[in-house]
């Protein structure tokens, strides 16, 4: 039976969505340990819930992600605002070889791709997954907007996009989300100015890696606790000298998620949600029983005195390390 779980705009002219979605890129790409019957099995479970945002991308598997989405949903399209991306072009024979292709054919042709693959008519957000600076965003964002006219796509987003690439998309057609890293150890938003330019624009922040790639929950002690193709052992913050300092900063929010009887992924996630009813946090999760964890979130609320006392322990920048390696962090659209 579906819970009531709050919901919250996509945007100023958005569609509303619970106030909490999920992120699906771990259940097939990146983070190791697949399990593909309990990934469908969450999904089911994230509809069930009342959970009617999931966003996927063409370039988690490659492809494979927006198949198994597109499976869970099968005679449930009605219940869920469905989110994918492009841009992100990823080499068959080496997928850790990225490309960017923001070329309006290239949109064109990625859309028809996720559309089979999702086995759906329209897709409801359409993601730049990053800009590509061989392209103006206008060219971009003016054939996704043709995209709409044509009914295969309903809304429009970025991901990672500047302040002011932000304010020229929207000069051509309504952006309903700019999605970025955000979290209490990442909170580039805040200092860009992106979250400033969201407000102005009426743009609805989509926060994702909310509890830190999995920093935030506690869980992680080592970097031994990584599978061999875990995208983890090759990000600065975990690794290290980065890897215990940032240890020290999780087990702060650990005693305050214990005095208030939380955990600290619920503590972490309360904190995501208390930042406006703008900014919508997709917490990937392959689990269910992490899933319901985390939206046992949405039955905190934090005071004032708390938010401080969050903000004093875990102050921006105060992770040590690049959220991304060198090359991914180059094309992040600064």
């Amino acid at each position: 039976m579906t819970a009531f779980i709050p919901r919250r705009r996509l945007g100023a002219h958005g569609p509303e969505v619970s106030a909490i979605g999920l992120g699906c890129m771990g259940m097939s790409d990146f983070y190791g340990g697949r399990d593909e019957a309990e990934a469908l099995a969450t999904l089911q479970h994230a509809l069930d819930c009342g959970i009617t945002l999931l966003d996927t991308a063409d370039a988690y598997g490659p492809h494979t992600n927006e198949e198994l989405v597109g499976r869970a949903i099968a005679g449930r399209r009605g219940q869920v605002v469905l989110a994918t991306k492009f841009g992100i072009v990823r080499d068959a024979q080496d997928p850790n070889v990225r490309g960017f292709n923001g070329r309006p054919e290239y949109v064109r042709a990625a859309c028809e791709g996720s559309l089979k693959r999702l086995g759906v008519d329209h897709i409801d957000l359409y993601y730049q997954h990053r800009v590509d600076r061989n392209v103006p965003i206008e060219e971009t964002v003016g054939a996704m907007a043709d995209l709409v006219r044509a009914g295969k796509v309903r809304w429009l987003g970025l991901s990672e996009a500047s302040a002011a690439t932000l304010e020229r998309a929207c000069k051509v057609h309504p952006i309903a989300a700019l999605q970025s890293e955000y979290s209490l150890w990442t909170r580039d938003p805040e200092g860009n100015g992106m979250l400033d330019a969201c407000r102005r624009l009426g743009v609805a922040l989509v926060a994702y890696s909310p509890l830190g790639r999995g920093f935030l929950t506690g869980a992680l002690r080592s970097p031994a606790d990584f599978a061999a193709d875990d995208y983890r052992r090759h990000s600065p913050r975990f690794q290290g000298e980065n890897f215990a300092r940032n240890l020290a900063l999780v087990a702060k929010v650990e005693a305050m998620a214990a005095a208030r009887g939380c955990t600290p992924a619920q503590l972490a996630l309360a904190w995501v949600l208390a930042q406006d009813q703008d900014v919508i946090p997709i917490p990937g999760t392959k689990h269910r029983r992490y899933l319901d964890e985390n939206l046992g979130a949405l039955a905190l609320s934090l005071g004032a005195d708390e938010l401080a006392a969050l903000d004093a322990v875990f102050p921006p920048d105060a992770a040590a390390g690049a959220r991304y390696p060198d090359a991914m962090l180059a094309a992040i659209n600064a």
